[in-house]
Parts: C-alpha cells; structure tokens; sequence
C-alpha cells in the first residue's frame, strides 16, 4: 500500500483552530486564536468559543476556567474589517431572521457556574473589552490597555458593557468610561477596579496558573454555589437572596465535600476535595 498525501486543511479545519480548548488539572484554558488579527471576532469564532465555554461548564472536572488571546492581543473586538467588506458581524449584508441573544458567548460567560479568569494578554477592545467584564476575575498585563471604542465608531457596549460597567465602577465613572471612550491603561483599569491586578506582561501566565490552583483546590460545589447566589443577587431583595442561599447551604451540608472541609479543618491538613 502506498502513502497517499495529508489531504489539505479545509476552511473548516483552519476556522476550529481560532479558538484552542485544552484542559489539564481541573483547569480549562479557552484562547481566541488569530494572532495576525489580535483575536478579532468572526461570525464563527462566536459559535465556537460559545462552545468552548459551554464545554467547560458542562464537564465535572472542570473547575476554573482561564480566558486568553494568543499573541499580542486579547481581542481587538469584532472584525470591522469583514464588516467593511460585507460579510462580517455589522456588515449591511448580514440578515439575522431571529435574533436571539440565548447563545452568544457574553450571555453564557454570564450564565455560567464555573468560574472564568480572564487573562488579559494585551488589549482588549469593543467586544473584547465586554468579554473580559464578563469574566469573574480579570488579570491584566502592565503592557496592555482597555479600549471602550463604542460610542467612537457609533455603537453601544452591545455584550454586557451597559450592565456590567455601573455595577463595577458606579453610575457617574461607567458614563465617564462610555461617553469619552477614552482607551484605559493598565494602572487606571486597576484603580478604577476594571481588574483585580495588573501582572507584569512576563508573570501573566505564571500568576493567571496561581489563581487558577487556588480556586481549584477549594470545594468546587461551594465555588459554583458561590457564584449562582452572586448572580442571583444582583437582581433579588435582601430577604428572597437570604431564603436562597439558606436553601443552598443546606444541600452543601449534605455533599462529602462539606464533611471533608470539616475534617480537614479539625485535623489541620489540605483537604481533599471530589466535588460530589
């Protein structure tokens, strides 16, 4: 038998690879992957990174999810240049028969009980810039800037800015952020409280891997929980959020994982967490 040719890669094939899943100790790392365009967003690229996502929230073993671009950037925003020629997300020749925003990856980042760090490489802007607000914790790089360009090229914060940005920064400085659309440095992003720290651009992986082994080694039922009663938070009364999580302390009593904290604690040992 002879040895035929690798067939070449499809359009297909090329596309898969624009957004790069990999998982390895309880940890998902997703990366938006078009270098040469510092991670613009195609149409295709939504569906597959909302894959990815969902991917990891729906497998067990999952228990931190870490958010990146590769290269230089973390995303540039959506493609404006496939938008000029008419083909991409924007462009006057793309029909959208029903529209629905159920699954696009701002609104499963959002929904998600599986926490999400973002590792903000280099900048991120328009799109990229609401996609990181949605992440639970933000490491940015000291190189890199937040560029809230909407009201620039006139559009809006359409994936989450308009909700996220008042309940971060507070009503006055989220108008500042929007209105002017001013691009951010690293040291202002930190101290208006856009992300949690700025890493020296060398650290960024090594610290991004710290945060992600923190989080893993503790419960992941109670980290998930955790993050379902924050969510439910923003939006319930004092009383109603209260009845809720006493609802889900009680189910959390009942895991091996509450009796194994327990025991750890008593027996002064790292604890042993399974997640069931």
């Amino acid at each position: 038998m002879t040895d035929r040719p690798a067939a070449a890669p499809t359009a297909d094939d090329e596309g898969a690879r624009e957004v790069l899943y990999e998982v390895g100790d309880h940890v998902a790392t997703v990366t938006l992957n078009r270098p040469e365009r510092r991670n613009a967003i195609t149409a295709p690229m939504l569906g597959r990174l909302t894959a990815a996502l969902l991917r990891a929230d729906r497998d067990p073993d999952v228990r931190v999810v870490l958010l990146t671009g590769a290269g230089r950037g973390f995303c540039a925003g959506l493609d404006l240049k496939d938008a000029t020629r008419g083909s991409g997300i924007g462009s006057r020749g793309q029909r959208i028969d029903r529209p629905t925003t159920r699954d696009l990856p701002t609104v499963v980042l959002h929904q998600m009980d599986t926490p999400v760090i973002g590792v903000l490489n280099g900048a991120a802007a328009g799109y990229g810039f609401d996609l990181a607000l949605g992440c639970d914790l933000r490491l940015l790089a000291a190189s890199a800037t937040l560029i809230p360009a909407f009201t620039r090229i006139g559009a809006v914060p359409e994936s989450g800015g308009t909700w996220y940005l008042p309940r971060l920064v507070g009503w006055a400085r989220a108008a500042e952020i929007a209105y002017l659309a001013e691009d951010i440095p690293a040291t202002e992003a930190e101290r208006l409280g856009l992300v949690n720290r700025v890493v020296a651009d060398g650290e960024l992986a090594g610290e991004a891997a710290r945060w992600a082994d923190r989080i893993v080694a503790n419960a992941p039922l109670a980290v998930s929980a955790t993050k379902r009663l924050f969510r439910h938070g923003q939006t319930a009364d004092f009383e109603g959020h209260s009845h809720h999580v006493l609802l889900q302390m009680i189910h959390l009593m009942g895991s091996s994982d509450f009796r194994e904290g327990l025991a750890s604690a008593l027996e002064r040992r790292d604890p042993r967490f399974v997640g069931a």
